[in-house]
C-alpha cells in the first residue's frame, strides 16, 4: 500500500509541475534554441539563409565594435546599479523605518507604484520637454540665474539615457528592499541600541547585512533590464550612445538576424554570468 501512496504522490508532482514545465519550454527554452540556431545561419547581405557557419561569432569577437559596445553597455549598468541601489534603500529605509503607521507605509508604496500604470517608453519620452534646450529645467536655471545659456548635455546624451534608467527602475529595487526591510525585527535594532551602538553602527552591522538578499534581487532586477533595453539609447541618447541591446536593434533592422541572434546569445551568456556571480555572494533564497 505504502509504496502505491508514493508512486500516486510521485505522479501528482509530476502533473502539477507539468504545466510550468510546458510554458518554460514554449516561452524560455524553444526561443533560446531557435536563437540559438540561427546564430549559426549565414547572411548574404540581403537575407538569412539555413547554414552552420561560425562566421557570425567571428566577427563578433574579432570586431573592436563589439568590445566597445559591451564595456559601454556595462558601464551605463553599473552606474544605473549604484545610483538605483542607493536611491532604493534611502526611499525603502524611510517607508519602513521613519513611518509610523502601516497605512501610511502602504499608501505612499503604492505611491510609487503609480508611474508602472503608463508604459515605460511613455516615462521615458516624458523627459525630453524637462530636459531639452528649451525645456523645464533649462528655463529654470536661466531664469535663477545659474546660468546663461542651456545646458546641452541635458538631453540627447548619456545623462538623458541614465536619468531615464534610474526613473524607471529605481522601484525594481525599492520593492525588494522595502520587502527585506519590512521582515526585521525591530528587537534587533533596539538590542544594538542598548548595547551602544550608534546609528551609522547599527545600519552598517544590522539593517545592510539583513538587507543583502533585497539588494541582490533589486540588482538582478535593475541590470537585466539596463542590458537588455534599447528604447532609450534610441529616444534619448542622440546617437551619442552605443549598447549591445542597440546594436542588435539595428542588426536586425537590416535584417541580418544571425548576426544579431549570436550577439543576443552572447549578451545572455554575460547576463548570466552576473546574475550568478550575485546569486554565489548573496543566498537570494532567504528572500523568497
Amino acid at each position: 500500500m505504502a509504496p502505491m501512496i508514493e508512486r500516486m504522490q510521485r505522479y501528482t508532482t509530476a502533473l502539477q509541475l507539468t504545466p510550468l514545465g510546458i510554458t518554460l519550454l514554449l516561452f524560455l527554452i524553444g526561443p533560446i534554441v531557435v536563437i540559438l540556431i540561427t546564430s549559426f545561419w549565414k547572411f548574404n547581405g540581403f537575407m538569412t539563409t539555413p547554414d552552420f557557419v561560425v562566421k557570425n561569432y567571428v566577427k563578433m569577437f574579432s570586431s573592436g565594435l563589439t568590445l566597445d559596445n559591451y564595456l559601454e553597455t556595462i558601464r551605463i549598468a553599473a552606474i544605473v546599479w549604484v545610483t538605483t541601489a542607493v536611491l532604493g534603500f534611502i526611499i525603502a529605509y524611510y517607508l519602513v523605518f521613519d513611518l509610523l503607521t502601516l497605512k501610511s507605509k502602504m499608501l505612499l508604496f503604492l505611491l510609487c507604484v503609480v508611474p508602472f500604470w503608463t508604459s515605460g517608453v511613455i516615462r521615458m519620452i516624458a523627459w525630453i520637454p524637462f530636459l531639452g534646450k528649451e525645456g523645464v529645467i533649462n528655463r529654470a536655471f536661466m531664469g535663477i540665474g545659474i546660468t546663461d545659456e542651456p545646458l546641452e548635455f541635458l538631453l540627447f546624451s548619456e545623462f538623458a539615457v541614465i536619468m531615464s534608467y534610474v526613473h524607471v527602475f529605481t522601484l525594481f529595487m525599492v520593492a525588494p528592499l522595502f520587502n527585506t526591510m519590512a521582515k526585521i525585527d525591530p528587537a534587533l535594532i533596539e538590542a544594538a541600541r542598548d548595547n551602544g551602538a550608534k546609528g551609522w553602527q547599527i545600519l552598517l552591522h544590522v539593517i545592510i547585512p539583513l538587507c543583502k538578499p533585497g539588494i541582490a534581487i533589486g540588482s538582478i532586477f535593475v541590470i537585466s533590464l539596463t542590458l537588455s533595453d534599447f528604447t532609450a539609447v534610441r529616444l534619448l541618447s542622440g546617437a551619442n550612445v552605443g549598447t549591445v541591446a542597440l546594436s542588435i536593434s539595428n542588426t536586425i533592422g537590416s535584417l541580418n538576424f544571425a548576426y544579431a541572434s549570436a550577439n543576443s546569445l552572447f549578451l545572455l551568456i554575460v547576463l548570466l554570468l552576473i546574475v550568478g556571480g550575485i546569486m554565489r555572494i548573496v543566498d537570494v533564497r532567504k528572500q523568497l
